[in-house]
């Protein structure tokens, strides 16, 4: 009887892994883990505590569905603009790991499969938010918005803001003011999230032709518009108070962090104004600090339903 060397199934098993990781990489999991920080929360707030465990757990599976289906999507229509830049040729459809026919597969059976798992699982409400997310990603952003405008990431970043939608919905069965107030934080924080990146990569998306703002604009534009966001972000962070009923718990967080992110951009924006040549902006402290400033905002509206207990 014949005999598999160990060598020949390292190798193979070895080359499984590298498949399931390049598949796992079209989904791009640092932004699902991004969106999911923002779900739970919203699901405790809507329930006034702690909802079920398998409605979370239906809710986190079917949301990173969606996302995945929604972010390998936009890897298929994108991968000339990837092949180009710097940040993103080393993804799978730029490698060559994953054929453009197998990740169009993939992400339409990933979006078909959260629909369905929605629908069945948790409610029609928010498998009907998570169709409007994969649509709103994947045709209004990737399709129309991105190569055509430099507000694409602004009315693109809608899709970003669905998962406390459908958060909300999954507890609830619909909507209301408190989820379209968390609403709002996302949409106007996805600006001054998303800018600070595209200025440090100015240069890749220039040679792509995206059009994102940092490009087409001076620095003391983009940062100026950002610091317009971070005030309305602030507002609609504080507009949840009243409209879920939020204790001082959370406006004293919410109003700390606003302030302290306000500060961060307006420092932004001064350094954009020096006229020294060769300075250093900060972007990227600035992309980072948006990152713990939300995720440190949705911990406060998960904790705050506790807070009488």
């Amino acid at each position: 009887m014949a005999r598999t060397s160990p060598g020949r199934v390292t190798t193979s098993w070895a080359t499984v892994v590298s498949r399931v990781g390049a598949y796992v990489a079209l989904t791009k999991p640092r932004i699902i883990e991004l969106l999911l920080v923002t779900t739970v929360p919203t699901m405790l707030l809507a329930a006034g505590g702690f909802p079920s465990f398998g409605l979370v757990l239906a809710t986190l599976v079917g949301g990173t569905l969606a996302a995945g289906s929604a972010n390998t999507l936009n890897c298929y229509l994108d991968r000339d603009i990837d092949e180009v830049m710097s940040r993103t040729r080393r993804r799978p459809l730029v490698t060559g790991e994953v054929s453009p026919r197998a990740a169009v597969v993939f992400g339409l059976v990933l979006g078909a499969v959260s629909v369905l798992w929605f629908a069945v699982l948790v409610n029609l409400v928010s498998a009907a938010l998570a169709l409007a997310a994969i649509l709103l990603y994947v045709v209004g952003y990737t399709m129309l918005l991105k190569r055509r405008t430099p507000q694409n990431i602004v009315w693109g970043g809608v899709a970003g803001c669905m998962p406390v939608l459908i958060g909300w919905s999954a507890v609830t069965g619909s909507l209301g003011w408190a989820p379209i107030a968390l609403f709002g934080v996302i949409f106007f924080w996805t600006p001054p999230h998303y800018w600070p990146l595209s200025m440090k990569f100015r240069k890749d998306y220039a040679a792509a032709g995206v059009p994102m703002l940092p490009v087409v604009a001076s620095d003391v534009r983009v940062s100026t518009e950002m610091v317009g966001y971070t005030v309305a972000m602030i507002a609609s962070s504080l507009l949840l108070v009243p409209a879920a009923g939020m204790s001082w718990v959370y406006t004293v967080a919410a109003s700390a962090l606003g302030v302290w992110f306000l500060w961060a951009t307006v420092m932004l924006l001064r350094r954009a104004r020096q006229p020294q040549a060769g300075r250093r902006l900060g972007e990227m402290k600035l992309f980072h600090a948006s990152i713990t400033y939300l995720t440190l905002l949705f911990v406060a509206v998960g904790v705050d339903p506790f807070w009488p207990l």
